[in-house]
């Protein structure tokens, strides 16, 4: 149980930080809680970090550095990765929108900082969402439901995540300028790996 909860824990994590702009609270999270900021070991090679406050570290870098990997210089969508013309999928034909629907999942748009629900971060919170379900199903003694919810996890990896997030986060670790948005990248991509094999060899108990 302890293991699953930290794979929700970190699934929220990159969700967080990938689907939206940071916030004061959040960097202050980040910056201060030593089990978070471990994720980051770049932050401490950063001297911009001592020299500017949190606002200043926001508005002029971080926020700056997330439009750079999201909005303007790379595309966090599956659609544009998996469809020959690299188009957008917004609609009802997307390949994530069944399974969500299936789990009763849905996309919060007005938070998200995303035209559609194929959004990298969107997909992590599924993860987060179905590992959460399963955390669930184990408190309620319920070890079939738990099955069900981890093999939604394990299926939804290698449909999804795995067929296209680590090409976006490769070009995210090339195109980054801050050491944040690297070592998400970098932590997504070995996580979302590392989870697959997990998923392999788990039995639920």
């Amino acid at each position: 149980m302890e293991q699953t909860q930290a794979r929700s824990n970190i699934y929220a994590l990159l969700s967080r930080v990938l689907l939206q702009e940071l916030d004061n609270d959040m960097l202050d999270m980040i910056l201060n809680d030593e089990n978070i900021r471990a994720f980051f070991p770049s932050l401490k090679e950063w001297k911009i970090l001592e020299e500017e406050d949190n606002k200043t570290l926001l508005e002029q870098h971080l926020n700056v550095d997330f439009a750079n990997i999201s909005l303007l210089h790379l595309v966090p969508y599956e659609t544009f990765y998996t469809r020959e013309d690299q188009m957008i999928e917004t609609g009802g034909a997307n390949p994530v929108t069944d399974m969500y629907h299936e789990f009763d999942y849905i996309v919060d748009f007005e938070k998200a900082r995303a035209v559609s629900s194929d959004h990298i971060g969107v997909e992590l919170e599924f993860m987060h969402y179905l590992v959460e379900a399963e955390i669930s199903a184990l408190n309620a003694g319920d070890e079939d439901a738990a099955k069900h919810f981890q093999f939604a996890q394990k299926s939804f990896l290698n449909k999804h995540l795995l067929k296209w997030a680590p090409m976006y986060l490769i070009n995210v670790k090339y195109e980054s300028r801050t050491p944040i948005y690297y070592d998400a990248a970098e932590m997504c991509l070995e996580f979302i790996l590392a989870d697959n094999e997990y998923l392999s060899t788990s039995k639920v108990a």
